[in-house]
């Protein structure tokens, strides 16, 4: 029997690094389609995803609704207002997707909305990890030298072996059931300083499984990224047409 899979899309930021007066980065529009309905399509377009929780800065549900009919995203089955923190929201996403009966054995998928540049393939294996391993954390190889900060500003402690190093991005997928939990016995401890599901997770004991992902899986975070962005669905446009 197969297990059911579902996305937890977070999509509650204003996206102040972006200067978009008002805009949240999110919902800023690249050829006339915005960034979170990219990222939804991958979701939508997979035989494995079987529905969608999107939590959302409430200001703009209304929008997102009416932009999911338009560009016909039906998995979506729940639409949230965010928390006041990241944490918070993905919490409350899960506290709906327990609310559709979802069982504690179900497979949950948590990635940020202005993630737009993921494959088909990279979800498959977030699910093939997470019944292998237990739990999946997409990573990119370390391409720059990574350095830690030292105690004195402005000064590098150690430089760190970029061999051993990968960058956690997402999808980050586990068991429902133990998600939940971690989030549930981080709220009764009052620990709030988790900046994603993997920092989460690896707080409470769970030993983490990574799934290796393109550096061009980015988060747009800022205007460059909005341009790098723009950049990769051009060539992937090109290499289409070429039949590369």
């Amino acid at each position: 029997m197969r297990t059911p899979a579902h996305a937890l899309i977070f999509a509650g930021g204003v996206g102040r690094r972006m200067h978009t007066n008002g805009v949240p980065k999110q919902f800023l529009k690249v050829y006339g389609k915005p960034v979170i309905i990219y990222t939804l399509e991958h979701f939508q377009k997979h035989p494995g995803i079987d529905d969608i929780v999107v939590v959302c800065v409430a200001s703009h549900i209304d929008y997102l609704k009416e932009q999911l009919r338009i560009f016909e995203i039906r998995k979506v089955k729940e639409i949230i207002s965010g928390g006041e923190t990241g944490q918070d929201s993905i919490y409350l996403g899960l506290c709906a997707l327990r609310g559709m009966s979802a069982s504690d054995e179900d497979i949950v998928l948590v990635h940020d909305g202005v993630r737009p540049v993921i494959t088909q393939e990279l979800i498959s294996e977030n699910i093939r990890s997470v019944k292998r391993h237990g739990n999946a954390i997409s990573a990119s190889a370390a391409t720059e030298t990574i350095t830690r900060k030292g105690e004195k500003a402005g000064f590098i402690a150690d430089v760190l072996d970029r061999e051993t190093c990968v960058i956690a991005k997402a999808p980050q997928t586990f068991r429902l059931g133990e998600l939940f939990a971690a989030h549930e016995q981080s709220r009764v401890e009052g620990w709030h300083k988790a900046i994603d599901s993997a920092t989460l997770m690896l707080h409470y004991g769970h030993q983490l499984h990574y799934v290796e992902c393109s550096t061009a899986n980015i988060k747009i975070t800022t205007p460059y990224d909005y341009y790098v962005f723009k950049g990769i669905l051009k060539a992937q446009e090109s290499m289409q047409i070429i039949g590369v």
